[in-house]
């Protein structure tokens, strides 16, 4: 009987960390900060072809393409997909930050101590090479599958870049196999960071962007003005108890509670009564929340406390998979993908391959819910460090990464009598 810790040592040592790593690295260098995701696509390509996945490419905006792959099985087994982005957030002041170190630039892949660094090392294009690695691994080891294995790369994740993280890479794609001009695959592994823990549900997410006009006064005649200011501090009130009945009402086991998170407020300047404010605010959903109910109640709470005066716009401007944010979504933790990816892991790493949820969101929902296939978040790298200087991956991670996942691959999708 095949199980994952004969597959796992049986692939171990076919593994070539230098070719690992040298794929890895050149991912890192080719600089794909949000509307740029061309140059990672241009590095993908010769590494596709080279393990016969006969890439294809398609633009969802002008010059940004996404980047598709399938090696076909016997057509007994099942098709397995990995999907992740190929944008990154922009280094920002990551060459000052480290001016004169080895790791300067950010697109520069240097390792250090045994860990790459980098924009994007983690998030996540250490998880599209574990993925492609992981087929090479099982080339070299000579086991050929039954199912079949598809790779999706898509861009405009990331958010930051003016006119761009809205998925618009995702959504084309999913439009692509809802409309059956590619395969649906079976099942789904969103390569995100998640040092090589197994994350089957995720949160949704909305942000709210409310200002509230009154008007302006001299600050020796207050009265003469509608203080917009003081008005806020009464909805911050209201937001923060509706925050606190949110999270007594219920709890799910692997993501906490939900609530509503003021993340800024701005007002006044002058000498004088604030005529405008405005906040903003992040709300946390949990799985089988709506987006429509959820935002439909923070309207209500809202407009209840701003006091007579004071006018009240609330906009919604982060839509996802959904117009008003990010759905909750996931699988049972006891689903047969996550037990098999979680021991599959576990055979190589045993202090991985735990079962956590997503404190973040991701594009999950597009695979879940809008295509109808189980998924999860699973790669290495640690979320933690992503979007900051300090974003680099364990080599080592990587390493075990690519040899779970061809245990899992080759559980997954069978091998092929020899």
């Amino acid at each position: 009987m095949t199980t994952p810790d004969s597959l796992a040592a049986r692939l171990r040592p076919h593994l070539d960390t230098q070719a690992a790593t040298d794929l890895l690295a050149q991912a890192v260098r080719a600089a794909s900060v949000t509307g740029s995701e061309a140059a990672m696509v241009e590095m993908l390509r010769p590494e596709m072809e080279r393990l016969r996945l006969s890439p294809e490419t398609e633009e969802f905006r002008v010059g940004r393409p996404n980047i598709t792959g399938r090696r076909q099985g016997s057509g007994t087994g099942a098709d397995l997909l990995f999907v992740g982005h190929t944008d990154v957030v922009h280094p920002a002041d990551w060459s000052a930050h480290w001016a004169g170190q080895p790791q300067e630039d950010p697109f520069g892949a240097a390792i250090i101590d045994g860990e790459l660094w980098g924009r994007g090392s983690a998030d996540l294009k250490a998880g599209i090479c574990t993925s492609l690695a992981a087929l090479d691994l099982l080339d070299r080891a000579g086991i050929a599958l039954e199912g079949s294995v598809s790779f999706a790369f898509v861009g405009d994740e990331e958010s930051g870049e003016a006119g761009s993280g809205i998925s618009a890479g995702m959504r084309h794609w999913t439009d692509a196999a809802l409309e059956g001009r590619i395969a649906r695959p079976d099942l789904a592994i969103y390569v995100e960071p998640t040092r090589l823990q197994v994350l089957p549900v995720q949160i949704g997410f909305y942000i709210a962007d409310i200002t509230l006009t009154g008007e302006s006064a001299y600050f020796g005649r207050p009265e003469l003005g509608r203080d917009a200011l003081k008005a806020a501090h009464q909805v911050l009130q209201a937001i923060w108890d509706h925050s606190d009945q949110l999270a007594a009402s219920r709890e799910h086991p692997l993501l906490g509670r939900a609530f509503t998170l003021v993340t800024s407020l701005a007002a006044g300047g002058l000498i004088a009564v604030p005529g405008e404010s405005r906040l903003s605010l992040i709300g946390k959903l949990l799985p089988g929340d709506s987006l429509d109910a959820a935002t439909a109640d923070l309207e209500a709470v809202v407009r209840s406390a701003v006091p007579a005066g004071i006018d009240v716009e609330i906009r919604f401007p982060a839509g996802r998979d959904h117009p008003l944010g990010g759905s909750p979504a996931g699988i049972a933790p006891d689903h047969d993908l996550v037990q098999r990816l979680s021991a599959s892991i576990a055979a190589v790493r045993a202090d991985r391959g735990g079962i956590e949820g997503a404190p973040f969101w991701s594009e999950l929902p597009f695979l879940t819910d809008r295509l109808g296939i189980p998924a999860v978040y699973c790669a290495p790298g640690d979320i933690s460090i992503c979007h900051t200087n300090y974003e680099r991956v364990p080599l080592k991670d990587y390493f075990d990464g690519i040899v779970a996942f061809a245990t899992f691959i080759a559980l997954t999708c069978g091998i092929r009598p020899t």
